[in-house]
């Protein structure tokens, strides 16, 4: 699904960075600064919500807005996730032109 998602959004005209793993994610959004962090609450390693208050604790990621992405049902996710410090969730699946207008919300199309 990362990589559907990635190649439609690439399509569209975003610069896509992907990670595998929640410490992926970690490494990846301090070197790469991105406008805008789309994160599953499922990875590997972690949980989407320790990646996110790892992400926020760290004063060279805490800025970047983290949109959780996930198939967990239920209003007790979304507020998981904003509980550690995400600014919206989304359940998965997600039509793609609801995750461009997501996008739109935080960020400009680089071109």
């Amino acid at each position: 699904m990362r990589r559907i998602l990635a190649g439609a959004l690439e399509q569209r005209g975003y610069t896509i960075s992907e990670a595998t793993t929640g410490g992926e994610a970690i490494v990846t959004a301090s070197k790469e600064n991105p406008k805008l962090i789309l994160l599953d609450l499922s990875l590997p390693d972690m949980t989407g919500t320790e990646a996110a208050r790892a992400l926020k604790q760290n004063p060279q990621t805490a800025h970047i807005p983290i949109v959780g992405c996930s198939a967990h049902f239920g209003p007790e996710w979304r507020d998981q996730g904003l509980r550690s410090g995400m600014v919206g969730y989304v359940q998965k699946p997600v039509p793609l032109k609801d995750i461009e207008a997501i996008i739109e919300q935080f960020i400009l199309l680089e071109r």
